[in-house]
């Protein structure tokens, strides 16, 4: 049924440039009782990917790689296809109520990311075959919050544009959330792959943000992802096709210029939106945190990264369960609040800046 060993992976056509192929694949034996399941197995085979099964997706074990950097890396280039078991909803604050899992994992590199923490071990790209179970569930919360506006945040584990093109799930959950009078969907992208989205029935119940960041972030520590020109292009699409438009600027990180450097980019972005996109736009403002787990996991994976992470030049924040961050001192993370809010309220009036954190 499947390839015993994972092989290098045939020559096929060239990839599109930035859309992720898998040179792995590894699929859950009751993945292919869905449709998608079997869709994506038959898909994959007449590529000439190489295929294993695996008993989960939270159990793939034959990624290939000598070192523990190339297991990593080989392990982001690595597509797992499974059923999502555990149906219970994270929250998502203070983005929304709860995070919707379409997908764990992302492609891209960018150094920072906490998903370096939070798939930890398991760097691989999953996607869930039983959409219908996850919508369902979805609209169980909806309905136990009556009258209530309910937001399910899609991005909180994974970039689900990056992989929109393999699995069509966003748009499912785009149009399954335009029919909910109570129900709305967000999620943020890093990825200009929007085409698919543009004839969804969304109703204007999904927020369609884009992640944004000064040139010396999206150069030094974002491989992977499409160039600020290809989000704006790609954010224009999405407001002309009526979509709700966000921004999130993150991570908002000290750098030397930095202030110049935010200036620049919501100039540009002022200057090269469509109209269309000012009539409902948010803000969303993180600065950079990383936690002693983070830190130690980026060095070994990106080992000539150039991101700071002095914990001495940082304040530590305590979080949930006793756990806590390494955040910037208060002086500085005002200093980029009041910036960043100044600079939008300068050229985004109309824009409503939802939080700095």
């Amino acid at each position: 049924m499947a390839t015993s060993v994972m092989e290098p992976p045939k020559q096929t056509a060239a990839k599109s440039a930035q859309l992720f192929v898998p040179d792995y694949v590894f699929v859950e034996p009751h993945a292919l009782d869905y449709p998608l399941g079997r869709e994506l197995y038959e898909r994959f085979s007449r590529e000439g990917i190489p295929i294993q099964m695996t008993t989960s997706h939270n159990q793939v074990r034959g990624i290939p790689g000598e070192t523990d950097l190339e297991k990593y890396r080989n392990a982001k280039r690595t597509l797992v296809i499974g059923v999502r078991k555990t149906l219970k909803f994270e929250t998502s604050k203070p983005s929304a109520e709860y995070a919707i899992p379409l997908a764990t994992g992302c492609a891209a590199h960018c150094h920072y990311c906490y998903l370096n923490t939070n798939v930890g071990t398991k760097p691989y790209i999953r996607v869930y075959v039983n959409t219908d179970d996850i919508l369902a569930q979805a609209q169980k919360y909806i309905l136990e919050r009556p009258g209530e506006i309910t937001r399910f945040e899609a991005a909180c584990t994974s970039d689900p544009v990056s992989i929109e093109h393999i699995t069509g799930n966003l748009k499912r959950a785009i149009e399954f959330m335009g029919t909910q009078e109570f129900g709305r969907l967000r999620f943020v992208t890093k990825f200009h792959h929007v085409d698919s989205l543009l004839d969804a029935k969304h109703n204007k119940h999904t927020r369609f943000r884009f992640s944004m960041n000064a040139d010396y972030v999206i150069k030094n520590f974002e491989p992977g992802t499409s160039t600020f020109a290809q989000r704006i292009e790609a954010a224009g699409k999405v407001a002309r096709a009526g979509y709700p438009l966000g921004f999130i600027l993150a991570p908002l990180y000290w750098f030397d210029g930095w202030e110049a450097g935010y200036t620049d980019l919501l100039e540009r972005l002022r200057s090269q939106l469509v109209p269309e996109a000012l009539e409902d736009l948010t803000f969303e403002l993180i600065s950079h945190r990383f936690t002693k787990i983070a830190k130690n996991l980026i060095l070994q994976r990106y080992p000539k990264t150039k991101l700071e992470m002095n914990e001495e030049e940082r304040k530590y924040k305590w979080g949930k369960y006793g756990k806590g961050k390494y955040v910037y001192p208060d002086v500085q993370a005002k200093a980029l609040q009041v910036h960043l809010e100044n600079e939008i309220s300068r050229l985004f009036p109309r824009a409503k800046i939802e939080y700095f954190t």
